[in-house]
């Protein structure tokens, strides 16, 4: 077994035991380019794999509209930060009906980020037992961090969030010398500035070391 595989089953392992009365809802949280989604896909297979309803959401379906995106300007760290994505519809349509007393029925996506169309009818159940795992930079922001039941930060030095960030995005954003500067000026700056107000390593529950993704760490359950 390797060492990923060894703690994704420890992480698996402790979510399928917890049972809030609710859905669970887990947040998977970190720099970008530090590896959260091809981490919550691996976390919910493996909780598939012990029989439990695993469930997960991509952030690409709850980003804001464009114009919303960018009227702080297209290189704003400031811009990403606050306007990418619409955490209030995370809230309202995902995380509070899938809370307490919530009827269970949750928006699987908001906003088509090809098209950039509002979507109004991607909706699904859970029942009282699935776990819901959605990865995203800034989802322990204000008063969202209250609606979470589990939040697990991937923790990795800056630099190496961003090597890996420009290796993932030079052909989408043009090359690497714009991949570069747009991770420096706008995707980790505002990074910067969540980890400046908002201390999402400190606050998360879990905490797991992964500046190697073949072999990440818990630091912190």
């Amino acid at each position: 077994m390797t060492p990923r595989t060894r703690v994704l089953g420890e992480l698996a392992d402790r979510l399928v035991g917890l049972d809030p009365g609710h859905p669970l809802r887990v947040g998977i949280d970190g720099p970008c380019g530090v590896g959260k989604s091809r981490f919550a896909a691996e976390l919910v297979r493996s909780i598939t794999a012990r029989g439990a309803d695993g469930v997960h959401l991509d952030s690409d379906g709850f980003h804001h509209p464009r114009a919303v995106r960018h009227r702080q300007g297209r290189d704003s760290a400031r811009g990403y930060y606050e306007d990418a994505y619409d955490f209030d519809a995370l809230a309202e349509r995902v995380l509070r009906p899938l809370g307490p007393g919530g009827s269970g029925r949750y928006a699987t996506a908001v906003h088509d980020l090809p098209s950039d169309a509002t979507v109004t009818d991607a909706y699904a159940e859970a029942g009282p037992r699935t776990i819901v795992v959605f990865d995203c930079t800034f989802l322990q922001r204000g008063a969202l961090r209250q609606l979470w039941d589990e939040v697990i930060y991937l923790d990795a030095r800056r630099a190496t969030a961003h090597t890996r960030a420009v290796d993932r995005d030079a052909d989408l954003l043009g090359g690497r010398e714009a991949a570069t500067a747009a991770h420096d000026g706008r995707y980790l700056a505002a990074f910067d500035l969540y980890l400046a107000e908002e201390r999402p390593r400190q606050r998360a529950s879990i905490v797991v070391g992964h500046e190697d993704p073949a072999a990440p760490y818990v630091v912190k359950d």
